[in-house]
């Protein structure tokens, strides 16, 4: 049996680059080795790539060769440099396991349209909507789907606080996780939240807070083929989720517990799975996204926000949605993988 050659991209520039070195991990201790041959190609801080041995934690320091995804065509692959020339590697797919700026904002899904290799995920249209909150509100809510109220604040740009009712939460309106996100529950604490918020992005995303549970859900697919994962429900102790930002995510968080299946009733439960699909469709998402939403206690489901990358750690929501859907993590990169070949979910 002939294996696949997959490039898996992990690491990268963004906040966000311990996080997606771990999903990396994860995807490989779950990869089917008769399957894939598995090329790992890892993204420093700084913006070096580098082809290694495997997304292990001090994979900089192991034995790694420079290389670049080549956007001609012809070459449909690697270019790696060795004893001063450049050899060549082709690659059937590639995976990327990036999160955040360069990574799930179209920037990286753009190299990959001009170097013509399948790949899994998001295009670059619907994966620049879905990293910038406010535009992918704007279409949502043509859509007819339920937003927050918002405004967006420019660089340098100020706000009047007295027009905003509080609470609000101020965030960068492209960023990941909850990088430079803070709850403002009076005028004397907006200037400082914006300066946090603009530590990440120029553009700045200040919106109501909404009075609901924290839920989310996983969709894997394409149009009209979606397969939605169990809904979770993030439990908060105090304060708000912030992920990613613990010291050591893996043993859990100071105020959060992720519960799956969300302990909401049957028909909340659907409504939720359907708003999601209806998120998906409505910008455009393909292969895969995780949609976070708040539910009301009146049942109305309102978008949060939509990661097309989102992360595949031990402790992370979307593999944990997919497994009590009864679809392990090997089984959805083998669902991904044939999606960007084929564009069926059935591997």
């Amino acid at each position: 049996m002939t294996r696949l050659k997959i490039g898996i991209i992990f690491g990268g520039v963004s906040e966000e680059h311990p996080v997606s070195v771990k999903s990396a991990q994860e995807i490989a201790r779950h990869l089917d080795a008769e399957k894939y041959e598995p090329f790992y190609i890892g993204i420093t801080r700084s913006g070096a790539w580098r082809l290694c041995d495997g997304p292990e934690p001090d994979w900089e320091n192991g034995r790694c060769r420079p290389v670049v995804l080549s956007p001609d065509r012809n070459v449909h692959g690697l270019l790696v440099l060795e004893q001063g020339r450049y050899g060549t590697i082709g690659l059937d797919v590639v995976l990327p396991v990036l999160h955040g700026k360069l990574g799930e904002d179209g920037a990286m899904q753009g190299l990959l349209e001009l170097s013509g290799i399948p790949y899994v995920g998001c295009d670059v249209q619907s994966s620049a909507l879905c990293m910038d909150k406010s535009l992918a509100y704007l279409v949502a809510k043509s859509a007819g789907i339920a937003t927050p109220a918002f405004l967006t604040v420019a660089a340098n740009e100020d706000v009047d606080p007295d027009r905003l009712t509080y609470p609000v939460f101020v965030k960068p309106a492209r960023s990941g996780s909850s990088f430079g996100v803070s709850k403002v529950s009076g005028k004397e604490e907006l200037p400082g939240a914006l300066e946090a918020a603009r530590k990440y992005d120029s553009k700045v995303l200040v919106e109501e807070a909404v009075a609901g549970s924290e839920i989310g859900c996983a969709i894997l697919g394409n149009d009209p083929d979606l397969i939605a994962g169990e809904v979770d429900h993030i439990a908060l102790s105090h304060g708000f989720f912030r992920i990613h930002q613990e010291n050591e995510p893996e043993s859990g968080s100071e105020n959060s517990t992720p519960i799956v299946p969300a302990d909401i009733p049957a028909q909340a439960r659907l409504r939720v799975q359907e708003t999601a699909k209806a998120v998906y469709r409505a910008l455009g998402c393909r292969g895969i996204a995780r949609v976070d939403m708040f539910l009301r206690e009146d049942g109305e489901v309102v978008l949060n926000e939509v990661n097309t990358l989102p992360g595949m750690t031990s402790y992370s929501r979307y593999p944990r949605m997919m497994a009590a859907a009864r679809l392990p993590l090997a089984e959805v990169v083998d669902r991904l993988v044939s999606l960007a070949l084929t564009g069926k979910t059935d591997a």
